[in-house]
Protein backbone atom coordinates (compact mmCIF):
# COMPACT_ATOMS: atom_id res chain seq x y z
CA UNK A 1 0.00 0.00 0.00
CA UNK A 2 1.05 3.63 -0.15
CA UNK A 3 3.04 4.88 2.82
CA UNK A 4 0.91 6.35 5.61
CA UNK A 5 1.79 7.34 9.16
CA UNK A 6 -0.08 5.81 12.08
CA UNK A 7 -1.46 9.28 12.82
CA UNK A 8 -2.82 9.56 9.27
CA UNK A 9 -4.37 6.09 9.46
CA UNK A 10 -6.02 6.91 12.79
CA UNK A 11 -7.55 10.02 11.27
CA UNK A 12 -8.76 8.18 8.16
CA UNK A 13 -10.45 5.40 10.12
CA UNK A 14 -11.65 7.54 13.02
CA UNK A 15 -9.66 5.50 15.53
CA UNK A 16 -7.87 6.15 18.80
CA UNK A 17 -4.13 5.45 19.11
CA UNK A 18 -3.17 3.16 22.00
CA UNK A 19 0.36 2.38 23.18
CA UNK A 20 1.87 4.15 20.15
CA UNK A 21 5.12 5.89 21.20
CA UNK A 22 5.52 7.72 17.89
CA UNK A 23 2.44 8.47 15.73
CA UNK A 24 4.79 9.47 12.89
CA UNK A 25 5.83 5.85 12.41
CA UNK A 26 4.77 4.80 8.91
CA UNK A 27 3.12 1.70 7.56
CA UNK A 28 5.19 0.63 4.59
CA UNK A 29 4.25 -3.04 4.31
CA UNK A 30 1.06 -4.87 3.46
CA UNK A 31 -2.17 -4.85 5.44
CA UNK A 32 -2.75 -8.42 6.62
CA UNK A 33 -5.27 -10.37 8.70
CA UNK A 34 -3.05 -13.39 9.37
CA UNK A 35 -0.17 -12.84 11.80
CA UNK A 36 1.87 -15.42 9.86
CA UNK A 37 1.86 -13.08 6.84
CA UNK A 38 3.24 -10.05 8.69
CA UNK A 39 6.21 -8.34 7.08
CA UNK A 40 8.23 -5.42 8.43
CA UNK A 41 6.10 -2.29 8.35
CA UNK A 42 2.79 -4.15 8.06
CA UNK A 43 -0.53 -3.16 9.56
CA UNK A 44 -2.19 -6.17 11.21
CA UNK A 45 -6.01 -6.03 11.17
CA UNK A 46 -7.41 -8.09 14.06
CA UNK A 47 -10.77 -9.74 13.47
CA UNK A 48 -12.75 -11.77 15.97
CA UNK A 49 -13.90 -14.80 13.99
CA UNK A 50 -15.98 -17.79 14.94
CA UNK A 51 -12.95 -19.91 15.80
CA UNK A 52 -10.02 -17.50 16.13
CA UNK A 53 -9.76 -14.00 17.57
CA UNK A 54 -7.06 -12.01 15.82
CA UNK A 55 -6.62 -9.83 18.89
CA UNK A 56 -4.96 -12.81 20.59
CA UNK A 57 -2.21 -12.65 17.96
CA UNK A 58 -1.52 -8.91 18.19
CA UNK A 59 1.71 -9.22 20.15
CA UNK A 60 2.98 -11.92 17.81
CA UNK A 61 2.24 -9.64 14.83
CA UNK A 62 4.16 -6.71 16.33
CA UNK A 63 7.09 -8.96 17.26
CA UNK A 64 7.14 -10.09 13.62
CA UNK A 65 7.50 -6.49 12.45
CA UNK A 66 4.01 -4.99 12.25
CA UNK A 67 4.03 -1.25 12.80
CA UNK A 68 0.70 -1.44 14.62
CA UNK A 69 -2.56 -3.33 14.97
CA UNK A 70 -5.98 -2.21 13.76
CA UNK A 71 -8.18 -3.48 16.57
CA UNK A 72 -11.55 -3.29 18.28
CA UNK A 73 -9.95 -3.04 21.75
CA UNK A 74 -6.57 -2.22 23.31
CA UNK A 75 -4.18 -5.15 22.92
CA UNK A 76 -1.10 -4.10 24.87
CA UNK A 77 0.95 -3.23 21.78
CA UNK A 78 0.81 -0.29 19.37
CA UNK A 79 -2.75 -0.20 18.06
CA UNK A 80 -5.38 1.99 16.45
CA UNK A 81 -8.65 1.12 18.19
CA UNK A 82 -11.90 1.48 16.25
CA UNK A 83 -15.54 0.53 16.81
CA UNK A 84 -15.69 -1.57 13.64
CA UNK A 85 -12.55 -3.14 12.18
CA UNK A 86 -14.33 -4.12 8.94
CA UNK A 87 -15.58 -0.58 8.40
CA UNK A 88 -12.17 0.88 9.25
CA UNK A 89 -10.46 -1.43 6.78
CA UNK A 90 -12.90 -0.27 4.11
CA UNK A 91 -12.31 3.41 4.90
CA UNK A 92 -8.57 2.89 4.68
CA UNK A 93 -8.93 1.15 1.32
CA UNK A 94 -11.03 3.98 -0.09
CA UNK A 95 -8.51 6.59 1.03
CA UNK A 96 -5.62 4.61 -0.45
CA UNK A 97 -7.35 4.14 -3.82
CA UNK A 98 -8.24 7.83 -4.00
CA UNK A 99 -4.62 8.81 -3.36
CA UNK A 100 -3.26 6.34 -5.88
CA UNK A 101 -5.55 7.42 -8.71
CA UNK A 102 -5.32 3.98 -10.33
CA UNK A 103 -7.89 2.75 -12.86
CA UNK A 104 -10.42 0.57 -11.01
CA UNK A 105 -12.25 -2.24 -12.82
CA UNK A 106 -14.95 -4.04 -10.83
CA UNK A 107 -16.97 -7.07 -11.87
CA UNK A 108 -19.78 -9.21 -10.57
CA UNK A 109 -22.13 -11.94 -11.77
CA UNK A 110 -23.76 -15.17 -10.71
CA UNK A 111 -21.19 -17.39 -12.43
CA UNK A 112 -17.74 -16.99 -13.91
CA UNK A 113 -16.57 -14.04 -11.78
CA UNK A 114 -13.24 -15.50 -10.75
CA UNK A 115 -12.40 -16.99 -14.16
CA UNK A 116 -13.23 -13.69 -15.87
CA UNK A 117 -11.28 -11.69 -13.30
CA UNK A 118 -8.27 -13.90 -13.97
CA UNK A 119 -8.62 -13.33 -17.72
CA UNK A 120 -8.90 -9.56 -17.27
CA UNK A 121 -5.82 -9.57 -15.08
CA UNK A 122 -3.79 -11.48 -17.66
CA UNK A 123 -4.88 -9.11 -20.42
CA UNK A 124 -4.23 -5.90 -18.49
CA UNK A 125 -0.84 -7.06 -17.27
CA UNK A 126 0.30 -6.56 -20.85
CA UNK A 127 -0.96 -3.00 -20.64
CA UNK A 128 0.63 -1.98 -17.35
CA UNK A 129 1.22 -3.03 -13.72
CA UNK A 130 -1.97 -4.71 -12.50
CA UNK A 131 -3.27 -5.83 -9.11
CA UNK A 132 -6.25 -8.18 -8.90
CA UNK A 133 -8.38 -10.06 -6.42
CA UNK A 134 -6.67 -13.30 -5.36
CA UNK A 135 -8.97 -16.31 -5.66
CA UNK A 136 -12.50 -15.32 -4.65
CA UNK A 137 -11.43 -12.73 -2.08
CA UNK A 138 -14.49 -10.68 -3.01
CA UNK A 139 -16.26 -9.61 0.19
CA UNK A 140 -16.09 -6.66 2.59
CA UNK A 141 -12.77 -7.92 3.98
CA UNK A 142 -11.11 -9.41 0.92
CA UNK A 143 -11.84 -6.48 -1.37
CA UNK A 144 -10.20 -3.80 0.86
CA UNK A 145 -7.18 -6.04 1.41
CA UNK A 146 -6.77 -6.38 -2.36
CA UNK A 147 -7.13 -2.64 -2.88
CA UNK A 148 -4.58 -1.97 -0.15
CA UNK A 149 -2.04 -4.15 -1.94
CA UNK A 150 -1.87 -1.65 -4.82
CA UNK A 151 1.13 0.65 -5.01
CA UNK A 152 2.00 3.95 -6.68
CA UNK A 153 3.12 1.94 -9.73
CA UNK A 154 -0.23 0.13 -10.11
CA UNK A 155 -2.07 1.20 -13.26
CA UNK A 156 -5.03 -1.20 -13.08
CA UNK A 157 -6.87 -2.52 -10.03
CA UNK A 158 -9.22 -5.41 -10.90
CA UNK A 159 -11.73 -6.21 -8.17
CA UNK A 160 -14.19 -9.08 -8.02
CA UNK A 161 -17.33 -8.29 -6.02
CA UNK A 162 -19.73 -10.83 -4.54
CA UNK A 163 -23.14 -10.26 -2.98
CA UNK A 164 -25.11 -12.04 -0.29
CA UNK A 165 -27.96 -9.57 -0.37
CA UNK A 166 -29.29 -6.25 -1.61
CA UNK A 167 -26.88 -3.41 -0.87
CA UNK A 168 -23.69 -5.47 -0.66
CA UNK A 169 -22.31 -4.52 -4.06
CA UNK A 170 -23.30 -0.90 -3.52
CA UNK A 171 -21.23 -0.92 -0.32
CA UNK A 172 -18.23 -2.43 -2.08
CA UNK A 173 -18.38 0.03 -4.97
CA UNK A 174 -18.45 2.87 -2.46
CA UNK A 175 -15.23 1.57 -0.92
CA UNK A 176 -13.38 1.36 -4.24
CA UNK A 177 -15.38 3.35 -6.81
CA UNK A 178 -14.82 1.78 -10.24
CA UNK A 179 -14.60 3.61 -13.54
CA UNK A 180 -15.42 0.38 -15.37
CA UNK A 181 -18.17 -1.82 -13.97
CA UNK A 182 -18.79 -5.27 -15.51
CA UNK A 183 -21.85 -7.48 -14.94
CA UNK A 184 -21.47 -10.98 -16.36
CA UNK A 185 -24.82 -12.68 -15.86
CA UNK A 186 -27.78 -13.31 -13.57
CA UNK A 187 -28.12 -16.98 -12.74
CA UNK A 188 -29.29 -19.28 -9.99
CA UNK A 189 -26.38 -18.97 -7.56
CA UNK A 190 -27.64 -17.81 -4.14
CA UNK A 191 -31.23 -18.16 -5.28
CA UNK A 192 -32.08 -19.41 -1.80
CA UNK A 193 -30.82 -16.17 -0.27
CA UNK A 194 -32.32 -13.75 -2.79
CA UNK A 195 -35.58 -15.56 -3.55
CA UNK A 196 -35.74 -14.80 -7.28
CA UNK A 197 -33.58 -14.03 -10.31
CA UNK A 198 -35.13 -10.55 -10.38
CA UNK A 199 -33.85 -9.91 -6.87
CA UNK A 200 -30.41 -11.16 -7.91
CA UNK A 201 -30.51 -8.77 -10.87
CA UNK A 202 -31.44 -5.93 -8.53
CA UNK A 203 -28.39 -6.66 -6.40
CA UNK A 204 -25.95 -7.22 -9.27
CA UNK A 205 -27.12 -4.05 -11.00
CA UNK A 206 -25.82 -1.97 -8.11
CA UNK A 207 -22.48 -2.36 -9.86
CA UNK A 208 -23.40 0.16 -12.57
CA UNK A 209 -25.53 2.59 -10.56
CA UNK A 210 -22.60 4.44 -9.04
CA UNK A 211 -20.42 4.66 -12.13
CA UNK A 212 -19.40 8.20 -13.13
CA UNK A 213 -20.61 9.80 -16.34
CA UNK A 214 -17.19 9.31 -17.88
CA UNK A 215 -17.19 5.67 -16.78
CA UNK A 216 -18.21 2.55 -18.68
CA UNK A 217 -20.79 -0.11 -17.86
CA UNK A 218 -19.80 -3.39 -19.54
CA UNK A 219 -22.95 -5.51 -19.87
CA UNK A 220 -23.79 -8.93 -21.27
CA UNK A 221 -25.88 -8.50 -24.42
CA UNK A 222 -26.93 -12.18 -24.25
CA UNK A 223 -28.53 -11.92 -20.79
CA UNK A 224 -31.80 -9.91 -20.81
CA UNK A 225 -31.63 -9.17 -17.08
CA UNK A 226 -28.11 -7.81 -17.42
CA UNK A 227 -28.80 -5.91 -20.60
CA UNK A 228 -31.70 -4.14 -18.89
CA UNK A 229 -29.25 -2.65 -16.39
CA UNK A 230 -28.29 -0.09 -19.04
CA UNK A 231 -31.19 2.01 -17.78
CA UNK A 232 -29.68 2.10 -14.28
CA UNK A 233 -26.45 3.90 -15.11
CA UNK A 234 -25.37 7.32 -16.33
CA UNK A 235 -22.15 5.83 -17.68
CA UNK A 236 -21.56 4.85 -21.29
CA UNK A 237 -22.66 1.25 -22.01
CA UNK A 238 -20.47 -1.28 -23.82
CA UNK A 239 -22.16 -4.57 -24.73
CA UNK A 240 -20.37 -7.90 -25.06
CA UNK A 241 -21.64 -11.29 -26.18
CA UNK A 242 -22.65 -13.23 -29.25
CA UNK A 243 -25.71 -11.09 -30.04
CA UNK A 244 -25.36 -9.19 -33.34
CA UNK A 245 -25.64 -5.82 -31.60
CA UNK A 246 -22.84 -6.52 -29.10
CA UNK A 247 -19.96 -4.03 -29.39
CA UNK A 248 -17.42 -6.72 -28.47
CA UNK A 249 -18.67 -9.85 -30.13
CA UNK A 250 -17.80 -13.49 -30.63
CA UNK A 251 -18.58 -15.02 -34.01
CA UNK A 252 -18.09 -18.49 -35.54
CA UNK A 253 -17.86 -19.99 -32.05
CA UNK A 254 -16.84 -23.62 -32.05
CA UNK A 255 -14.91 -26.07 -29.93
CA UNK A 256 -11.66 -27.92 -30.53
CA UNK A 257 -12.00 -31.72 -30.39
CA UNK A 258 -10.79 -31.69 -26.77
CA UNK A 259 -13.25 -29.01 -25.65
CA UNK A 260 -11.42 -25.68 -25.94
CA UNK A 261 -13.21 -22.63 -27.39
CA UNK A 262 -12.32 -21.13 -30.76
CA UNK A 263 -13.96 -17.97 -32.08
CA UNK A 264 -13.55 -14.75 -34.02
CA UNK A 265 -13.22 -11.73 -31.74
CA UNK A 266 -14.83 -8.60 -33.15
CA UNK A 267 -14.32 -5.17 -31.55
CA UNK A 268 -15.03 -1.64 -32.83
CA UNK A 269 -11.40 -1.53 -34.00
CA UNK A 270 -11.27 -4.83 -35.91
CA UNK A 271 -11.32 -8.60 -35.53
CA UNK A 272 -8.90 -11.41 -34.75
CA UNK A 273 -9.00 -15.16 -34.08
CA UNK A 274 -8.88 -16.66 -30.61
CA UNK A 275 -8.08 -20.26 -29.64
CA UNK A 276 -8.25 -20.62 -25.88
CA UNK A 277 -6.20 -22.89 -23.62
CA UNK A 278 -9.07 -23.09 -21.14
CA UNK A 279 -11.67 -25.86 -21.35
CA UNK A 280 -15.40 -25.34 -21.76
CA UNK A 281 -17.70 -23.29 -23.97
CA UNK A 282 -18.69 -21.13 -21.00
CA UNK A 283 -15.29 -19.45 -21.27
CA UNK A 284 -16.39 -17.75 -24.50
CA UNK A 285 -18.63 -15.35 -22.59
CA UNK A 286 -15.94 -14.83 -19.95
CA UNK A 287 -13.37 -14.09 -22.66
CA UNK A 288 -15.66 -11.61 -24.43
CA UNK A 289 -16.28 -9.80 -21.14
CA UNK A 290 -12.54 -9.57 -20.51
CA UNK A 291 -11.98 -8.41 -24.09
CA UNK A 292 -14.56 -5.64 -23.65
CA UNK A 293 -12.73 -4.33 -20.57
CA UNK A 294 -9.37 -4.50 -22.34
CA UNK A 295 -10.81 -2.70 -25.37
CA UNK A 296 -12.17 0.05 -23.14
CA UNK A 297 -8.70 0.49 -21.65
CA UNK A 298 -7.08 0.89 -25.06
CA UNK A 299 -5.73 -2.52 -26.01
CA UNK A 300 -5.84 -3.44 -29.70
CA UNK A 301 -7.87 -6.36 -30.93
CA UNK A 302 -4.66 -8.18 -31.90
CA UNK A 303 -3.20 -7.73 -28.41
CA UNK A 304 -6.44 -8.91 -26.82
CA UNK A 305 -6.73 -11.99 -29.04
CA UNK A 306 -3.12 -12.99 -28.41
CA UNK A 307 -3.55 -12.58 -24.65
CA UNK A 308 -6.78 -14.58 -24.58
CA UNK A 309 -5.18 -17.37 -26.58
CA UNK A 310 -2.33 -17.59 -24.08
CA UNK A 311 -4.29 -17.10 -20.86
CA UNK A 312 -4.57 -19.88 -18.31
CA UNK A 313 -6.05 -20.31 -14.86
CA UNK A 314 -4.71 -18.20 -12.00
CA UNK A 315 -7.05 -19.46 -9.28
CA UNK A 316 -6.95 -23.04 -8.05
CA UNK A 317 -9.60 -25.73 -8.44
CA UNK A 318 -11.29 -24.13 -11.45
CA UNK A 319 -11.20 -26.52 -14.41
CA UNK A 320 -7.65 -27.54 -13.56
CA UNK A 321 -6.89 -30.28 -16.07
CA UNK A 322 -4.08 -32.66 -15.12
CA UNK A 323 -3.14 -35.84 -16.94
CA UNK A 324 -1.56 -38.49 -14.78
CA UNK A 325 1.30 -40.60 -15.98
CA UNK A 326 -1.06 -43.55 -16.48
CA UNK A 327 -3.28 -41.56 -18.87
CA UNK A 328 -6.10 -40.75 -16.43
CA UNK A 329 -7.13 -37.09 -16.71
CA UNK A 330 -8.41 -35.30 -13.60
CA UNK A 331 -10.47 -32.12 -14.00
CA UNK A 332 -10.54 -30.34 -10.65
CA UNK A 333 -13.40 -27.82 -10.73
CA UNK A 334 -14.24 -28.27 -7.07
CA UNK A 335 -13.96 -24.68 -5.84
CA UNK A 336 -17.67 -23.96 -6.20
CA UNK A 337 -20.80 -24.91 -8.13
CA UNK A 338 -24.15 -23.57 -9.23
CA UNK A 339 -26.53 -24.88 -11.90
CA UNK A 340 -24.99 -22.81 -14.69
CA UNK A 341 -21.38 -23.71 -13.92
CA UNK A 342 -22.32 -27.36 -13.32
CA UNK A 343 -23.90 -27.63 -16.77
CA UNK A 344 -20.91 -25.93 -18.37
CA UNK A 345 -18.47 -28.30 -16.66
CA UNK A 346 -20.47 -31.38 -17.72
CA UNK A 347 -20.49 -30.21 -21.33
CA UNK A 348 -16.73 -29.68 -21.18
CA UNK A 349 -16.31 -33.20 -19.75
CA UNK A 350 -18.42 -34.64 -22.55
CA UNK A 351 -16.38 -32.80 -25.17
CA UNK A 352 -13.12 -34.08 -23.67
CA UNK A 353 -14.48 -37.61 -23.76
CA UNK A 354 -15.65 -37.30 -27.35
CA UNK A 355 -12.23 -36.01 -28.38
CA UNK A 356 -10.71 -39.31 -27.31
CA UNK A 357 -12.90 -41.21 -29.73
CA UNK A 358 -14.31 -44.71 -29.49
CA UNK A 359 -11.00 -46.12 -28.29
CA UNK A 360 -10.68 -43.56 -25.49
CA UNK A 361 -11.53 -43.99 -21.85
CA UNK A 362 -14.70 -43.31 -19.93
CA UNK A 363 -15.96 -40.01 -18.56
CA UNK A 364 -16.67 -39.75 -14.83
CA UNK A 365 -18.70 -36.95 -13.22
CA UNK A 366 -18.01 -36.84 -9.47
CA UNK A 367 -20.59 -34.33 -8.29
CA UNK A 368 -21.88 -32.99 -4.99
CA UNK A 369 -24.29 -30.46 -3.56
CA UNK A 370 -24.94 -27.08 -5.15
CA UNK A 371 -25.61 -24.92 -2.10
CA UNK A 372 -27.94 -21.97 -1.49
CA UNK A 373 -30.57 -22.84 -4.09
CA UNK A 374 -33.53 -22.67 -1.73
CA UNK A 375 -36.81 -24.11 -3.00
CA UNK A 376 -35.23 -24.73 -6.42
CA UNK A 377 -32.66 -27.17 -5.02
CA UNK A 378 -34.50 -30.43 -5.76
CA UNK A 379 -35.35 -29.43 -9.33
CA UNK A 380 -31.84 -28.14 -10.07
CA UNK A 381 -30.05 -31.21 -8.73
CA UNK A 382 -32.47 -33.47 -10.58
CA UNK A 383 -31.82 -31.53 -13.80
CA UNK A 384 -28.04 -31.87 -13.46
CA UNK A 385 -28.37 -35.62 -12.98
CA UNK A 386 -30.52 -35.84 -16.09
CA UNK A 387 -28.05 -33.73 -18.10
CA UNK A 388 -25.20 -36.07 -17.24
CA UNK A 389 -27.17 -38.89 -18.85
CA UNK A 390 -28.14 -36.85 -21.91
CA UNK A 391 -24.48 -35.97 -22.46
CA UNK A 392 -23.58 -39.67 -22.32
CA UNK A 393 -21.31 -39.27 -19.31
CA UNK A 394 -20.16 -42.82 -18.61
CA UNK A 395 -20.28 -42.76 -14.81
CA UNK A 396 -22.00 -40.41 -12.36
CA UNK A 397 -20.74 -40.52 -8.77
CA UNK A 398 -23.03 -38.46 -6.53
CA UNK A 399 -21.27 -37.60 -3.28
CA UNK A 400 -22.96 -36.58 -0.04
CA UNK A 401 -26.42 -36.56 1.47
CA UNK A 402 -29.85 -35.47 0.32
CA UNK A 403 -28.77 -33.30 -2.62
CA UNK A 404 -26.50 -36.06 -3.93
CA UNK A 405 -29.42 -38.49 -3.82
CA UNK A 406 -31.37 -36.01 -5.94
CA UNK A 407 -28.53 -35.96 -8.49
CA UNK A 408 -28.64 -39.73 -8.74
CA UNK A 409 -32.44 -39.76 -8.86
CA UNK A 410 -32.38 -37.39 -11.84
CA UNK A 411 -29.91 -39.65 -13.62
CA UNK A 412 -31.98 -42.74 -12.78
CA UNK A 413 -35.19 -41.17 -14.08
CA UNK A 414 -33.41 -40.19 -17.28
CA UNK A 415 -32.40 -43.79 -17.89
CA UNK A 416 -29.18 -44.29 -15.96
CA UNK A 417 -29.45 -47.69 -14.35
CA UNK A 418 -27.17 -50.40 -13.09
CA UNK A 419 -23.62 -49.18 -12.52
CA UNK A 420 -23.92 -46.02 -14.62
CA UNK A 421 -24.62 -43.94 -11.52
CA UNK A 422 -23.84 -44.45 -7.87
CA UNK A 423 -24.46 -42.54 -4.64
CA UNK A 424 -21.65 -42.54 -2.05
CA UNK A 425 -21.61 -40.98 1.39
CA UNK A 426 -18.50 -38.81 1.33
CA UNK A 427 -15.29 -37.84 -0.43
CA UNK A 428 -13.30 -40.80 0.92
CA UNK A 429 -15.90 -43.24 -0.37
CA UNK A 430 -15.64 -41.60 -3.78
CA UNK A 431 -11.85 -41.87 -3.70
CA UNK A 432 -12.01 -45.56 -2.78
CA UNK A 433 -14.43 -46.25 -5.64
CA UNK A 434 -12.39 -44.35 -8.21
CA UNK A 435 -9.09 -45.89 -7.21
CA UNK A 436 -10.54 -49.34 -7.69
CA UNK A 437 -12.21 -48.66 -11.04
CA UNK A 438 -10.27 -45.99 -12.98
CA UNK A 439 -8.27 -47.15 -15.95
CA UNK A 440 -5.95 -45.43 -18.44
CA UNK A 441 -7.70 -42.94 -20.70
CA UNK A 442 -10.53 -42.11 -18.28
CA UNK A 443 -11.47 -38.46 -17.66
CA UNK A 444 -12.72 -37.51 -14.17
CA UNK A 445 -14.57 -34.26 -13.44
CA UNK A 446 -14.84 -33.27 -9.75
CA UNK A 447 -17.29 -30.49 -8.92
CA UNK A 448 -19.50 -29.29 -6.05
CA UNK A 449 -20.05 -26.25 -3.86
CA UNK A 450 -17.04 -25.28 -1.78
CA UNK A 451 -18.60 -26.48 1.47
CA UNK A 452 -18.60 -30.09 0.22
CA UNK A 453 -14.80 -30.21 0.00
CA UNK A 454 -14.61 -32.39 -3.11
CA UNK A 455 -11.19 -30.98 -3.93
CA UNK A 456 -10.01 -33.76 -1.61
CA UNK A 457 -11.10 -36.27 -4.24
CA UNK A 458 -9.07 -34.63 -6.98
CA UNK A 459 -6.06 -34.22 -4.71
CA UNK A 460 -6.22 -37.87 -3.64
CA UNK A 461 -6.37 -39.03 -7.25
CA UNK A 462 -3.22 -37.06 -8.02
CA UNK A 463 -1.25 -38.08 -4.93
CA UNK A 464 1.67 -40.41 -5.55
CA UNK A 465 0.86 -40.39 -9.26
CA UNK A 466 3.25 -39.32 -11.96
CA UNK A 467 1.54 -36.21 -13.24
CA UNK A 468 1.75 -34.75 -16.67
CA UNK A 469 1.48 -31.07 -17.45
CA UNK A 470 -1.41 -29.13 -15.97
CA UNK A 471 -3.30 -27.88 -19.00
CA UNK A 472 -4.78 -24.41 -19.18
CA UNK A 473 -2.07 -22.89 -17.01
Amino acid sequence: MITLSLAEIAEIVGGQPHDIPDPAVTVTGPVVIDSREVAPGSLFAAFAGERVDGHDYAQRAVEAGAAAVLAARPVGVPAIVVDDVVGALGALARAAVERLGTSVVALTGSAGKTSTKDLIAQLLQRHGPTVWTPGSFNNEIGLPLTALSATAETEHLVLEMGARGIGHIRYLTELTPPRIGLVLNVGSAHLGEFGSREAIAQAKGEMVEGLPEDGCAVLNADDPLVRAMASRTKARVLLFGEAPEADVRGEKVRMTPDGRPVFELHTPTGCSDVTMRLYGEHHVSNALAAAAVAHELGMSVTEIAEALSEAGTLSRWRMEVTERGDGVTVVNDAYNANPESMRAALRALAAMGQARGADGGRTWAVLGQMAELGDASLAEHDAVGRLAVRLNVSKLVAVGGREASWLQLGAYNEGSWGEESVHVSDAQAAVDLLRSELRPGDVVLVKASRSVGLEKVAQALLENATEGEVAGR
